[in-house]
């Protein structure tokens, strides 16, 4: 993280309580599954990634600031390039209006961030990787922290002992993305 986007200092956060979200307790609301009936968002994976990343570190809130720098940006970049940072794209007439993006090794996915521009345009993101998830063998589900918002999808809280027992197995888990 960073302290800033003006900051070019990272520095790591290693949380006595981890965020995860179980991947077989992934909880979709009614509301959010009407939602997902209308399908009102184009989904794309990988097509629009630098994007993703800028929507992610622009704040509603101005004076919120951003830990997004551009250490942080170039970081994610050659990740990407690589074939390990992955993004998940909301698309409405043409415009992107949501995401999410995050780093994948073996079967762990690590939730980096995500925004959206019009309602339920992350959540639906989030849908939709929690399927590619499942799909393709992953064991984790990363979100670093739990807020409120993820908490909606099932998101816990678990000791870093105990994470730290699950991360091993989940990067050693032949996975694709």
């Amino acid at each position: 993280m960073s302290e800033s986007a003006d900051d070019p200092e990272i520095f790591w956060v290693r949380p006595e309580q981890r965020g995860i979200i179980p991947l077989d307790k992934f909880h979709i609301s009614r509301s959010l599954q009407k939602t997902l009936k209308r399908s009102p968002f184009e989904i794309s994976y990988d097509t629009a990634f630098e994007q993703v990343l800028e929507g992610c570190a622009i704040r509603r809130d101005p004076n919120a600031g951003t830990w997004i720098n551009q250490t942080i940006r170039d970081g994610y970049i050659a990740l990407h390039k690589a074939g390990h940072c992955h993004s998940v794209e909301a698309w409405q007439d043409g415009q992107l209006v949501g995401g999410l993006y995050g780093v994948s090794l073996g079967g762990a996915f690590f939730g980096e961030s995500m925004f959206s521009h019009v309602t339920d345009a992350s959540k639906v993101c989030l849908v939709h990787l929690v399927e590619r998830l499942r799909a393709h063998g992953f064991k984790l589900l990363d979100t670093q922290f739990t807020t409120g918002h993820l908490q909606r999808f099932g998101a816990v809280e678990i000791p870093a002992k105990d994470y730290e027992d699950m991360l091993l197995p989940a990067i050693l888990t032949p996975a694709q993305f």
